[in-house]
């Protein structure tokens, strides 16, 4: 294999533009589709916002990808924890990957986060990272939709 003649400039950053990232998944994409043929990224969010300042304070966001929804954060807002809040909006992403076709959801979430929320929910650990304490273990779930 040979390399192209140009070489590439490195540009490392730890504030990259946002519009870097869209740009990165395009070059992913195209890669994807030639091994593939199809790799579709569609975003969802359900937003949580200040009735007076309409500033967002919770909500779910995720995408569907190749028939299965990666829900990438859920944020339920200090003081509702505990209310319902979260369910609803799970039940809202969930319902959209059912529109979508999509398989089942899937998840990471920390030790200190919501494992037995999502358990509730009906999902199930599948994978596990270990590491140092509160942070970790990291618990990668799944809820299968069929």
């Amino acid at each position: 294999m040979s390399l192209p003649e140009k070489a590439l400039l490195i540009e490392a950053s730890s504030e990259p533009p946002q519009a870097a990232y869209q740009e990165l998944w395009e070059v992913l994409r195209a890669f994807n589709v030639s091994a593939v043929g199809h790799c579709e990224n569609y975003p969802y969010a359900v937003l949580l916002r200040d009735p007076e300042t309409h500033s967002v304070v919770g909500g779910v966001w995720g995408r569907s990808v190749w028939d299965s929804f990666y829900v990438d954060m859920l944020v339920a807002p200090e003081g509702y924890r505990g209310s319902g809040h979260g369910g609803k909006l799970m039940a809202q992403i969930e319902a959209q990957a059912r529109a979508r076709g999509c398989r089942n959801l899937w998840l990471d979430t920390f030790a200190f986060q919501a494992r037995p929320f999502y358990e509730k929910l009906g999902f199930r650990v599948f994978g596990q990272i270990e590491g140092p304490k509160p942070m970790f273990p990291r618990y990668f779930m799944i809820k299968d939709l069929d």
